[in-house]
């Protein structure tokens, strides 16, 4: 028995997201972090042998599914709410272990979608046997595209604001070189990793006279920006403020200055949910597979389950790529602002 594993308390914190999906958060977290702690401390499992496991218990959901009465649906769905929690395991024991590899974060990938591929053509394949409907063969196929174009939007949108964050900070060095300027930061990330606070306080000191601050890392740059998830965190003001008295200030650059100011209900309803660790992002890939292979079903009603998911994923996705497109906006007058700024100083 491993004895450098910390109480449960102290595991949350190593292993839980700062903001993670509700249903993780609600169902699932509940019950996959204890089991970690107890599978770290008791057991030598290693994170790639849990993927295996989650894999397993994926196709034995697949298995179920494919007999398309609803005993099997339900034991389906059973089933695959384990796998879930596996997987959901096998990133969270990597962490409080120390165990994690690039190799294992790919094996992740690739069985998570697997498992969706098959599941939904089991799925829609039982029910098609069941019924008869040639509608659910179109289902199936809509299952396995949406999750495909889920995970390539996010891809993209990640490598666009990794670019938009590459460019800005290529320039501000360069005029920190010839001005002398203070250090970067976006106000994304700021907010991102201090989930507790009120975001439009932190956006008024942003915009008002005295500027947000945040405290120099050694040897590096203020500097953050986008991720890949869609949502911020927000930062306490009264850490910040005791920080920054001791620390150089930092100019914020907020790329979504725009989204903010024209939905600022959005922002506080971000708020409350962050404080509860839960992503604004409120129907994802998670969410999605949870209404096609749980909730449906578990009542017996795969087509509108199905549907319903796809098309609140389909809004949900759609509201990203709008927030991006505003992004790119800001982005760009962040760059005009820079080569103005450039030309004033020159002349």
């Amino acid at each position: 028995m491993r004895r450098d594993i910390p109480p449960l308390a102290e595991v949350r914190r190593i292993t839980e997201k700062k903001r993670d999906a509700w249903w993780t958060v609600l169902l699932v977290d509940p019950v996959a972090t204890p089991l970690v702690r107890f599978t770290a401390m008791r057991t030598n499992i290693t994170p790639n042998q849990i993927t295996w496991g989650a894999f397993l218990l994926g196709l034995g959901s697949a298995a179920c599914f494919a007999f398309g009465d609803w005993q099997w649906l339900v034991l389906g769905a059973v089933i695959y709410h384990f796998s879930f929690i596996l997987d959901c395991m096998d990133g969270k024991v990597a962490r409080l272990t120390g165990q994690g590899s690039v190799f294992g974060a790919w094996l992740d990938f690739v069985f998570d979608r697997i498992r969706v591929m098959v599941c939904g053509v089991a799925l829609m394949g039982g029910q098609y046997e069941r019924t008869g409907d040639t509608f659910y063969i179109w289902l199936a196929l809509a299952v396995v595209g949406l999750d495909t174009l889920r995970y390539i939007n996010s891809l993209e949108i990640f490598k666009i604001r990794h670019t938009m964050r590459k460019q800005i900070k290529t320039r501000m060095r360069a005029a920190r070189r010839a001005q002398n300027e203070a250090e970067l930061a976006f106000m994304e990330d700021l907010l991102r990793d201090n989930p507790q606070a009120d975001i439009e306080q932190d956006l008024q000191k942003a915009r008002g006279e005295a500027p947000y601050t945040v405290p120099a890392q050694p040897g590096a740059e203020a500097v953050a920006g986008t991720g890949a998830g869609a949502g911020a965190g927000a930062e306490a003001g009264g850490a910040g403020e005791a920080l920054s008295a001791a620390a150089p200030k930092a100019q914020v650059i907020d790329l979504h200055q725009e989204f903010r100011r024209k939905f600022p209900l959005y922002l506080r309803a971000r708020s409350f949910l962050l404080r509860h660790r839960i992503r604004a992002h409120l129907i994802s890939g998670i969410e999605f597979q949870m209404g096609v292979f749980m909730i449906g079903p578990l009542f017996d009603a795969v087509m509108p389950a199905t549907i319903v998911s796809g098309a609140l994923l389909l809004v949900f996705e759609l509201a990203i790529i709008y927030k991006l497109l505003l992004s790119t906006r800001d982005f760009t007058r962040t760059i005009d602002s820079f080569e103005e700024e450039r030309v004033a100083t020159t002349v």
